[in-house]
């Protein structure tokens, strides 16, 4: 009987989270943060740049823990701008060591990656020691905590992540030029500076808007789990990019209502443990590089091929026996 009442407690908790009016706005958000991070996401997969979202993301942080020193406050709209500038220093310092040295990109953004994220992890500690530093809720911003974001941070999420989105589908035919033919886009008279510094500003304005709601370890997972999810499904350029949105969305809302269900649960891990279940799915069922339809296919093949060579050997010995 007690077992029975608590299962039914249980329920009408989880139902009473589900109609709050701040945990639907919340979710809404991280459900557009989601897309936005799916549909940037397959641009910087066909750029070949994956680890630069993780780079940047990690970037971020001690912009975030500054603009909270210096402010001495959580004013999210501060924090973000804090984070973006932050962020922006990074690729910059990542661009400065790729063009006047011979490190490749990949160790640059290794470097760039561990040595803000040591230095925010540093100041972090300090802000923490700080009065009101330890209740500021800035430890949120390493792994994500969505149920501590109030109406205003929602609302300020909610305008870039559209604003991100929006860009990228309304300058479709650009991005697809510029990803896939950028001599083609040149001649058409596309800035190709231009189009590199757009995609640079959105990737990091998903970067900064996601990290109270993911957080900076795993943002970049949100980034490109969807994009290399949504690749294994299709061959075409436009169909990624939506497919790789939708399961961004997804992940963002069945991720928030999971932590939503218990106290003080992060968010950015639920987020992007159902993006990886999108992605196993993908891996195994995929239709286009699926392990399941390569395999059916090398079946197949192999079925035709030991056809055709026994369809042979019968010629070749009626053949035979005709002489």
């Amino acid at each position: 009987m007690v077992g029975i009442c608590s299962g039914w407690e249980r329920k009408i908790n989880v139902s009473s989270i589900l109609l709050s009016s701040n945990t639907q706005w919340v979710l809404f958000s991280t459900m557009i943060l989601g897309i936005a991070a799916g549909t940037i996401g397959s641009i910087a997969y066909w750029r070949r740049q994956n680890l630069m979202s993780d780079a940047l993301a990690h970037a971020a942080l001690p912009g975030v823990v500054i603009a909270f020193l210096l402010i001495g406050e959580k004013r999210l709209i501060i924090l973000i701008i804090g984070a973006a500038i932050s962020a922006l220093i990074g690729a910059l310092f990542i661009q400065i060591i790729t063009t006047s040295s011979r490190i490749s990109e990949d160790s640059a953004m290794g470097m760039i990656l561990s040595v803000f994220y040591g230095l925010g992890i540093m100041l972090l500690t300090i802000a923490n020691r700080i009065g009101g530093g330890n209740q500021s809720g800035l430890d949120s911003f390493i792994y994500g905590q969505a149920a501590a974001m109030v109406r205003s941070d929602v609302y300020t999420m909610l305008f870039l992540a559209i604003i991100v989105i929006l860009l990228v589908f309304i300058l479709f035919k650009e991005w697809k030029i510029y990803l896939f033919d950028p001599q083609f886009a040149k001649g058409l008279g596309l800035s190709l500076k231009g189009m590199n510094a757009l995609y640079t500003a959105l990737l990091v304005t998903t970067i900064v808007i996601g990290i109270q709601a993911v957080g900076v370890i795993l943002i970049a997972a949100l980034l490109i789990i969807p994009a290399v999810s949504a690749r294994y499904w299709t061959e075409s350029f436009k169909a990624m990019v939506l497919l790789s949105a939708f399961i961004g969305g997804t992940s963002g809302a069945f991720g928030t209502i999971i932590s939503a269900m218990g106290s003080g649960l992060p968010t950015g891990p639920f987020i992007v443990v159902v993006a990886a279940v999108f992605f196993i799915i993908s891996l195994v069922f995929g239709k286009e590089r699926g392990l399941l339809i390569q395999k059916l296919q090398y079946k197949r093949q192999q079925k035709e091929y030991l056809e055709k060579v026994s369809r042979n050997v019968q010629i070749d010995s009626s053949g035979g026996d005709m002489t």
